[in-house]
Parts: structure tokens; sequence; C-alpha cells
């Protein structure tokens, strides 16, 4: 009787499935996590090439200006949170930062918490003075 019950494999597909799905679930869920990310990434470059772009064309923008132009085109799916942009001065140059935070969520368990911070920087236009 017992040979009979080892040699029988009905059902077994199921249990295999059953073990697997949760898995394939959990790393689905994690490449959308990772595909945010990205998209995330992409937005504050695109934020600051704008912000970078108005601080070169434009003779005399102001800081708030330039952080008011990467907010406004800054893009992402909204599951996470953009910071205010940050626009640094120096001597023919100003820096522009934007930070993204996001909660990482995988179905079963959260996450850590992710930071990402792009910076670019902008030559500016010093007029002569001789």
């Amino acid at each position: 009787m017992s040979f009979k019950l080892r040699s029988d494999e009905r059902g077994s597909a199921a249990i295999e499935m059953a073990i697997a799905t949760p898995v394939l679930a959990l790393f689905l869920y994690g490449i959308f996590q990772i595909g945010v990310m990205f998209q995330a990434m992409a937005g504050m470059q695109h934020g600051l090439g704008e912000g970078a772009r108005y601080a070169t064309i434009f003779p005399t923008p102001t800081n708030a200006q330039i952080a008011s132009k990467i907010d406004e085109t800054v893009f992402g799916v909204g599951v996470g949170d953009f910071d205010d942009p940050t626009v640094t001065d120096g001597t023919g140059y100003k820096d522009l930062s934007v930070t993204f935070s996001m909660e990482t969520n995988f179905l079963f368990f959260e996450g850590p918490e992710i930071n990402i911070t792009q910076t670019k920087r902008a030559y500016t236009y010093q007029a002569s003075t001789s």
C-alpha cells in the first residue's frame, strides 16, 4: 500500500504551483517597484535638464524661478514624493538638485525607503566687467 501511495503523482502539479505562485508574484511586483524608480529618475533628469536650460538661456533668473521650473517639469507615477528642488550658486554656474523618496512595498512585507538624489550643473552667462 505505501509503494502505491509514493508512486501516485496526482496533485503534485497543484502543490508545485501553490509553492511557486507567491514567489513569482513577489518577483513581478518587485520588478514593478524598480520600474517606478527608473521612471522617477527619468522624470528628475528631465526636470533638471529643463531647469539647467532655463538657467542658461535667460540672463538673470532667480534661484526660485529655476527651482519652480524644475518643480513644474519633474514627473513620476505618483507613488513617491519629490522634495523641493534646490539651486546653489557657484562662480559661473548653478548646481541644481532634486530628491525622490519612496516607500517600497513587496505585497507581503514592507521594503526599505528609497531615496534618490539627482544633480546637474548649469553654467551661466557671466557679463564681462572690463
